[in-house]
């Protein structure tokens, strides 16, 4: 696998270019990220919270699965799980198929706040659109968006060449 720190040759100038593209679609994405997080309060919780409660959004799991998705250890995970549940956001109940363990689940109000901060992502995604972009524009980030699904799409290298 190639070092992920080397840069292309400067005397590529398609590699040059991708590469300069790669860093504006990374900025651009972060700061993305940052106005739709304005546009829902997500209150006081923390990065850690918000990512388990979105792998919850995907259906029941154990504090030991979430951990592993999560790369932390299950302790951690137990904490930040202990934490939601006092939030009223997550609940517990014994897993089916081994009494011993807990499945995790997000509340019916979590969900309903989940859903509530999509909808409002999105009405600002559309009036932004609406109001900054021309129909031209809008129809050529519709393309733009089926390439960024393209690079994302699961690919048999892990999309890393």
């Amino acid at each position: 696998m190639n070092d992920p720190l080397d840069r292309p040759d400067a005397g590529d100038p398609d590699a040059s270019a991708v590469m300069a593209t790669a860093v504006e679609l990374r900025v651009v994405m972060g700061l993305l990220r940052r106005k739709l997080r304005e546009q829902a309060n997500v209150g006081d919780l923390t990065p850690s919270q918000i990512a388990v409660l979105r792998r919850l959004d995907g259906g029941p799991a154990t504090v030991t699965a979430l951990a592993k998705a999560e790369g932390v250890r299950s302790q951690s995970m137990g904490a930040t799980v202990a934490a939601l549940e006092a939030a009223g956001l997550v609940m517990g109940s014994p897993d089916p198929a081994d009494g011993r363990q807990t499945l995790w689940d997000l509340t019916p109000a979590c969900r309903e706040r989940l859903r509530v901060g999509r909808a409002l992502h999105e009405d600002w995604l559309f009036r932004a659109m609406r109001s900054r972009l021309t129909p031209d524009e809008r129809a050529e980030l519709g393309r733009a968006v089926d390439l960024l699904k393209r690079l994302v799409a699961d690919a048999p290298d892990g999309g890393l060449s």
